[in-house]
């Protein structure tokens, strides 16, 4: 034990892959039907290596930590500025009622208990599962003018009560969620998502794992024997089936395989490979076209799959069904993602500026409907490292500002900086997506192992003291967890149903998104058996990891 915990203290970088490693390890815990997570994780690895007395030096908490926000800013920032315009205003409200709430009801609690201003900043972080707030809270706390032993004390507390109240918070607010907040509203959460799902698509949606058997799209192949096309071309021939939306993506003639053009003249006995809605090959083309035949060979052709980003101002704020209309033809749309996350979708489904389509078809096919619809993200793998980069700067730059309000010094601090500035560089990105570009695997990166590295570090500087701060801290964290986590919610609740007049389904999702949890995103989906809370989620998520990052220096100067 000796030997390992001087290799570790000499090496300290292997102790923070370790406390990776092992926190990862134990996220993937679960203690009934929650799971401990990967931030939860790290945390407890690092406190638990930390007992070994291991000085990792801080800047590299802060990288990470600025990687963290700065993709997290870039992820929602396409949804946060479509957000702030006049059709999202009940979700903007609402997440402004939540994060003013729990503010008020962590800095009203924190002081009837007596707790010291790392608690009340670690209260406010876990009760809202907001781990950005620890590294606003003890930028500002570094700040103080206090002594550098008081420093490191309020600082090593944050994370003593975030492990504690994140935990109350996570499962009591999941509990509400589920339980509580469906009796209060008068409602059955199936039920009410199929009538929320008849509404918006005309359909009812299934359980995880059980899918339609319906396909929307059929490609078959036909023989030419009506007199009636033998002579024209692809294009007259698509032109006079334009109701049934018909398209011509392959052709045999004469034995021979051809991949046909617009003026390619159709032939009696040709065989055509044609792609159609499932309804209009059931009204019977082979009555109006000639018999359908089995030919594999000609069936077997390449298709692409691509992703193509909403990005033409033209575009956005149509629907789906209008622009299939223009250059739809041959297409088949597959998913519709907004903000990382898939949402359901129909023909009137309106679409919104960095809204990604995923599209399948043939490859020249693509390319025509991506330039009138934005950009076709070709699949690579590299990220725009300068945008990074210059994305951090400016944003630690911007942080570093600060005004009085009240006689309350308030600041961004330079990785809050780094947020705001990540909100702006992802919707710049969103807008001309040839520069900027940052692949989902490599957002995942910056996203999860820069926090849980993060998380990790901060772990580790609070091994030695934890277990003290905690019995410091007393019961009453337990009660000042639950009501941190609870009450702003039932506010909101109430808020959101009988002033903003808001659905219930997009209503719980929204208060997911104002309490920056993805756990209790997944649990109302899981309740509700419904993908649609997500339309309530992405803008208040949005706002809401602006507000509660926010709240890091706040509190701290409200508790001084």
């Amino acid at each position: 034990m000796i030997f390992i915990t001087t290799i570790l203290r000499e090496h300290p970088e292997l102790a923070v892959f370790l406390t990776l490693a092992l926190g990862f390890a134990l996220g993937y815990l679960k203690i009934g039907s929650f799971k401990i997570g990967v931030v939860l994780g790290t945390l407890f690895a690092g406190v638990l290596i930390g007992q070994l007395d291991i000085e990792v030096p801080s800047l590299v908490k802060i990288i990470f930590f600025d990687f963290f926000l700065f993709s997290t800013g870039y992820k929602v920032g396409p949804q946060f500025f479509q957000g702030l315009k006049k059709n999202a205003f009940p979700q903007l409200m609402l997440t402004v009622v939540i994060c003013v709430s729990c503010l008020f009801i962590a800095f009203g609690v924190s002081k009837i208990f007596g707790y010291d201003t790392g608690i009340a900043a670690g209260l406010l972080a876990g009760a809202f599962s907001e781990s950005t707030l620890i590294g606003t809270a003890s930028e500002t706390i570094n700040n103080l003018p206090i002594a550098e032993m008081e420093k490191t004390r309020l600082i090593n507390n944050i994370p003593v009560a975030y492990s504690i109240t994140y935990l109350i918070g996570a499962t009591s607010f999941v509990f509400f969620l589920t339980t509580i907040a469906p009796k209060l509203l008068r409602i059955n959460l199936k039920e009410e998502s199929a009538k929320l799902s008849k509404t918006l698509t005309g359909e009812t949606e299934h359980e995880p794992g059980v899918h339609t058997a319906y396909q929307r799209w059929i490609i078959r192949a036909y023989q030419i024997t009506n007199k009636e096309w033998i002579g024209l071309t692809i294009a007259e021939f698509e032109k006079i089936n334009t109701d049934l939306g018909l398209a011509i993506q392959r052709l045999r003639h004469n034995g021979e395989l051809i991949e046909p053009t617009p003026d390619t003249v159709i032939n009696k006995d040709d065989i055509m490979v044609i792609m159609a809605q499932h309804g209009i090959i059931l009204k019977g083309l082979s009555k109006t076209i000639g018999p359908e035949v089995l030919d594999e060979e000609l069936l077997n052709f390449p298709l692409a799959t691509m992703d193509i980003t909403v990005t033409n101002k033209d575009i956005a704020g149509k629907s789906i069904g209008e622009i299939g209309k223009r250059f739809g033809n041959g297409l088949m749309l597959d998913k519709v993602t907004r903000e990382y996350h898939e949402i359901p979708f129909n023909s009137s489904t309106v679409l919104h500026k960095g809204d990604v389509l995923k599209v399948t078809g043939k490859m020249i096919q693509l390319e025509i409907a991506a330039k009138e619809i934005g950009y076709l993200d070709r699949l690579s793998s590299e990220t725009d490292i300068v945008f990074v980069g210059i994305g951090i700067v400016l944003g630690g730059l911007l942080g570093l500002l600060s005004v009085t309000v009240f006689g309350i010094s308030i600041t961004l601090t330079t990785s809050g900086g780094a947020l705001v500035m990540g909100l702006i560089f992802g919707w710049l990105h969103s807008q001309t997506p040839i520069f900027g570009r940052i692949p989902e695997a490599a957002l995942w990166i910056f996203d999860n192992v820069g926090l849980a590295t993060f998380i990790g570090l901060v772990g580790l500087a609070a091994g030695p003291s934890f277990i003290s701060g905690l019995q410091a801290m007393g019961y009453s964290i337990i009660l000042a967890g639950l009501m941190v986590a609870i009450v702003p919610h039932v506010i909101g609740l109430l808020f959101g149903r009988y002033v903003l007049k808001m659905n219930p389904i997009i209503l719980l999702g929204a208060q997911t998104g104002a309490g920056t949890s993805t756990i209790g995103l997944k649990a109302i989906q899981d309740a509700s058996g419904s993908k649609f809370p997500v339309l309530g989620y992405t803008i208040p998520y949005a706002l809401g990891n602006i507000l509660l990052t926010a709240w890091g220096p706040i509190i701290v100067s409200m508790m001084n």
